[in-house]
């Protein structure tokens, strides 16, 4: 029921009976339940299937490759909405808060293309997840410049054949766009935005096309994938999600980190980024933040 074009904002439960042959199916569910809402700070879904008659071991992985294609494609933001509306960059026309503008991106010609655009980004997304081709590029076994230039136009074009061409390379560039910009590093400084891209922060003005297409968009997905779904991977999962939804500065994480010190002193574990308290939030994102800065400069 509540499927492809059920929306309800409020909604902070979605309840499940019964298996789900298709993975777009599972997704689209969940969505119903993640987008913003004032009411809510957190969504949660819920499955329940009979146990299968088959060895524990495979009922395991069955159930732990449903998980990590579930957690890949939150982490991925397949079913939450961007930070942004991304739109072609136009000489002269002013900075609007929530857009940004990309050289040589180009707006759909067609109604067709401009209703996917506007309403099934999120149904396509998971579509293209779903793809066998696409899962061997998450797993690290494919080129991912093979998938986004031939595999993921052609999904496109089974999905919506009467789609004209130069539409099906818009929404590629779009789905590229939306799997690789959300959850990126910004800044500000003064009037002028940068987003990190590559390990260096580029102004958001000098963002194109060609520059975002060379980022690889299944890194993320395939750091969970490589991995059995346990407690940790999950609660990983849940600070990456945290992540790209906390504004704060390094300085400002650093300048936390006597607090949160204080608070495991205090009380025997590390500050929840869930909690219901919202200092405790607060240092329990500054953890996160720091955590992922400290494995980003291992990394270098």
């Amino acid at each position: 029921m509540a499927k492809e074009g059920f929306d309800w904002a409020f909604c902070e439960h979605a309840l499940t009976v019964g298996y789900r042959g298709s993975l777009t199916e599972v997704i689209q569910i969940i969505g119903r339940c993640t987008r913003d809402s004032s009411n809510k700070t957190h969504a949660q879904f819920t499955n329940l299937v009979p146990e299968p008659d088959a060895k524990g071991e495979d009922v395991s992985d069955a159930v732990n490759n449903m998980l990590k294609a579930i957690t890949s494609s939150l982490l991925m933001e397949q079913v939450l909405a961007p930070s942004f509306k991304f739109k072609p960059k136009i000489d002269g026309e002013p900075p609007q808060p929530g857009v940004i503008r990309i050289k040589g991106l180009n707006e759909p010609k067609t109604p067709l293309g401009r209703s996917i655009l506007e309403n099934d980004m999120a149904d396509l997304k998971a579509n293209i997840l779903q793809n066998e081709e696409v899962r061997k590029a998450i797993a690290g076994l494919a080129d991912p410049k093979y998938i986004t230039e031939d595999v993921v136009p052609r999904i496109i074009r089974e999905k919506y054949p009467e789609l004209d061409e130069d539409d099906v390379q818009v929404i590629c560039h779009h789905h590229h766009i939306e799997s690789v910009l959300p959850g990126l590093e910004t800044k500000v400084e003064g009037d002028q935005r940068f987003i990190k891209m590559a390990g260096k922060f580029i102004n958001v003005e000098e963002l194109n096309i060609d520059l975002i297409e060379s980022i690889n968009p299944f890194q993320r997905a395939y750091e969970i994938l490589s991995k059995a779904v346990d407690k940790d991977i999950l609660k990983a999962v849940q600070q990456a999600i945290t992540l790209k939804n906390t504004k704060m500065t390094l300085e400002e994480a650093k300048y936390l980190f006597p607090k949160i010190n204080e608070f495991y002193a205090a009380n025997g574990r590390e500050p929840d980024a869930n909690s219901s308290d919202p200092v405790e939030v607060m240092l329990g994102r500054a953890l996160a933040y720091l955590r992922r800065a400290e494995a980003e400069s291992n990394l270098k």
